[in-house]
């Protein structure tokens, strides 16, 4: 039975030090992209899709997000908000989602992760699938995970920024997913990364692994990472 994903959480907590003095006051999701805030695209681009609650996971300059975005009235939706205090890994940032979540699917975005808008609203179907894993397909995956797919476009492994003579995939992770509440079994066991973090990736493969329909799903359009200025530079050119 298909049924529409009504909730979002938002990852908005980092400051994006790559940014340099663009975030000496802002947190990054809240940078202006073709005038308005890359964070309001993604919470417009949600309630257009049916989204009606939202979650920002908010830490550095967490004022500023709450100040623009209040209640979320003005935007049609209701917004709450969740404080990372320490910054230790996706993994555990998604754990603060889960009384949000409670028994209800939602879709998790990256705050700085603009895509066409259309994309969402595939997201928000999440069919039979335990979780969808967007992607695209030939961007740099030393950047970012890859994404190992098989015939039917199911998710079997994801990697985390894989070194040169590791196993590698054309699929790049995108950085938005929908989950079912199950993913919370997954982050509450993770142990930390080799870079000391707990990441959202190794719950996902484990569960994929354990058996569950884990979708992979190609972005269609326009996607960006707002990574740093030279990004930043070139959406608003």
């Amino acid at each position: 039975m298909s049924q529409i994903v009504q909730k979002a959480v938002l990852l908005a907590a980092g400051r994006g030090t790559r940014m340099r003095e663009l975030t000496d006051e802002l947190p990054k999701p809240m940078i202006p992209v073709r005038g308005k805030p890359i964070l309001q695209h993604i919470v417009e681009g949600l309630r257009d899709a049916g989204v009606e609650r939202i979650l920002i996971v908010v830490g550095y300059r967490a004022d500023v997000v709450r100040d623009f975005f209040g209640t979320g009235a003005r935007f049609g939706v209701a917004i709450e908000y969740a404080d990372q205090i320490v910054q230790d890994g996706t993994g555990r940032v998604v754990e603060l989602a889960r009384d949000f979540a409670g028994a209800d699917s939602f879709v998790l975005s990256y705050g700085d992760i603009l895509v066409n808008p259309a994309n969402y609203r595939r997201l928000v179907a999440l069919g039979e699938a335990e979780a969808i894993v967007s992607v695209k397909k030939n961007e740099d995956v030393s950047k970012g995970g890859a994404v190992f797919i098989n015939e039917r476009f199911e998710l079997t492994d994801l990697r985390e920024k894989p070194k040169p003579g590791e196993p590698t995939s054309p699929w790049y992770n995108a950085g938005i997913y929908t989950f079912r509440p199950s993913i919370f079994e997954f982050t509450a066991r993770l142990e930390k990364s080799p870079r000391g973090e707990y990441e959202l990736t190794d719950a996902i493969r484990e569960l994929a692994q354990s058996g569950k329909l884990v979708q992979a799903f190609e972005l269609e359009g326009e996607w960006a990472d707002v990574r740093d200025p030279e990004v930043l530079a070139e959406l608003n050119g």
